[in-house]
């Protein structure tokens, strides 16, 4: 099977302006880089609510799996929505949300309070990340998709790099509860000023031979969304593969302030900007091995799954000697820093492929069942998971046995393989126009294709 090329006339271009595309997308990141601040800020006061409130392991790892418990329920509803509606208003909504929850948070007495506020977060989160990629996928070109996706969730990175390092700074300052004020704010204002990114209009599912005028009924309608996401064999091995690998992922950033503080005997603070580096690694793996995956992929789009699979694999060799094989800190830190690098391979490149075989119609909502099993299987195992492995054997133990779930990933990503550029021809063809905004800027009424 061919690749499509621009000869098969599958245009390949921007659906809007490039200053309104990249000021979208500007937005979107900012957006996800709170979305993540607001998330991960309460790894670096595991040890704070641990002697505070004498928590387990394990109970401070719920703390990090509720939010993408309650994102991966509330994914596929969120989106279906947003799809049918309004992309850019449904994600005013849940900006406002997730901060105000976090806000709440500093005003928490006790496990029971902070674990409610916690599942709030992920209530403004559901769907956030699914949406954002969609709008990002429909607004750009397909040959910067990876690229883009990667940079967009290496926002998802850096963010825990903030979360984790301002986290540890104001709690040493001015106590753990100010951390949770501190990050929660600038979220409500990108919220509003969200208002003015472009969105798209919503795209027909069905096809232009249909009676005009012919509205299908509801269960017609679900029927036909169902059929779309469930056809698809490229989607479903490839959104497993990216929980698996997301389960490493996870497991690094919720543990490493904890291994550093037990293992290498820094304070709270230090532990926290220790394990910053090795997550802001993570960031620009996100973005490096878009861009490459992109690259690789140009000609042959079944490469992104070739390049991604090897990296998982890669990424369990670096991990094993760096938890299983060094002990002196000199030599350990560089290796997982390395292996900070290469797990978040996946990140762009999955939610690329995903989107590359979807029907526009119903982007954001198969970006939603990615984001199911990213969360569900992926982010919400890893933390705790993680802890009670570490409450059994010890944390070291968790650290060393986790990365194994890469390899079960890699394995996933080849099975797509075969399926992928097959599929790819299926949504080619579909047309999308830009939609009136939400704020008072005005929009241009360029065309161009899925």
């Amino acid at each position: 099977m061919h690749a499509p090329t621009a000869d098969s006339g599958d245009r390949d271009d921007y659906l809007v302006s490039r200053p309104r595309a990249w000021f979208a997308f500007a937005m979107t990141f900012a957006l996800m880089l709170f979305d993540y601040i607001d998330r991960q800020v309460i790894v670096s006061l595991f040890p704070h609510l641990k002697l505070a409130w004498s928590l387990s392991d394990k109970q401070l790892g719920a703390l990090v799996s509720i939010i993408s418990v309650v994102v991966a329920v509330g994914s596929l509803p969120v989106a279906l929505l947003a799809d049918r509606v309004s992309r850019v208003k449904s994600i005013c909504v849940m900006a406002g949300i997730w901060s105000l929850s976090t806000i709440a948070c500093m005003f928490t007495r006790n496990y029971g309070q902070m674990f409610a506020a916690r599942a709030m977060i992920g209530v403004g989160e559901t769907g956030y990340g699914s949406v954002g990629a969609a709008l990002i996928a429909s607004l750009f070109p397909k040959r910067l998709r990876s690229m883009l996706l990667g940079a967009f969730f290496a926002a998802a990175a850096l963010g825990s790099v903030l979360g984790v390092m301002l986290g540890g700074v104001i709690a040493a300052r001015w106590g753990w509860r100010a951390a949770f004020g501190a990050v929660g704010v600038p979220g409500l204002v990108l919220a509003l000023l969200y208002l003015w990114v472009p969105d798209y209009k919503t795209v027909a599912l069905t096809s232009s031979s249909d009676p005009a005028g012919k509205q299908p009924s509801a269960r017609q309608f679900f029927g036909h969304v169902a059929a779309i996401l469930t056809q698809s064999r490229t989607v479903w091995w490839t959104c497993l593969g990216a929980a698996l690998q997301l389960i490493v992922v996870s497991t690094v950033w919720a543990w490493l302030p904890s291994f550093f503080n037990r293992f290498h005997g820094l304070d709270p603070h230090a532990a926290a900007k220790q394990a910053a580096l090795i997550v802001l690694c993570s960031a620009l793996g996100n973005f490096v091995w878009g861009f490459i995956v992109d690259r690789l992929a140009a000609r042959r789009p079944r490469n992104k799954l070739f390049v991604i699979a090897t990296l998982c694999t890669v990424t369990l060799a670096v991990f094993l000697v760096a938890f299983a094989g060094v002990t002196d800190a000199r030599l350990q830190l560089p290796l997982i820093a390395l292996g900070g690098f290469l797990m978040t391979c996946s990140a762009g490149p999955a939610a690329s492929i995903v989107l590359d075989v979807i029907h526009p119609g119903v982007r954001a909502t198969g970006a939603a069942v990615l984001a199911v099993f990213q969360n569900l299987f992926g982010l919400a195992v890893g933390p705790f998971v993680g802890g009670a492995i570490s409450d059994a054997w010890g944390l070291h133990v968790a650290l060393t046995v986790m990365p194994a779930f890469g390899l079960a990933a890699a394995g996933c990503f080849l099975l797509a393989v075969r399926h992928y550029e097959t599929e790819l021809h299926r949504v080619a063809s579909v047309q999308m126009q830009v939609a009136r905004p939400a704020g008072p800027a005005t929009a241009s009424t360029s065309r161009a294709s899925a």
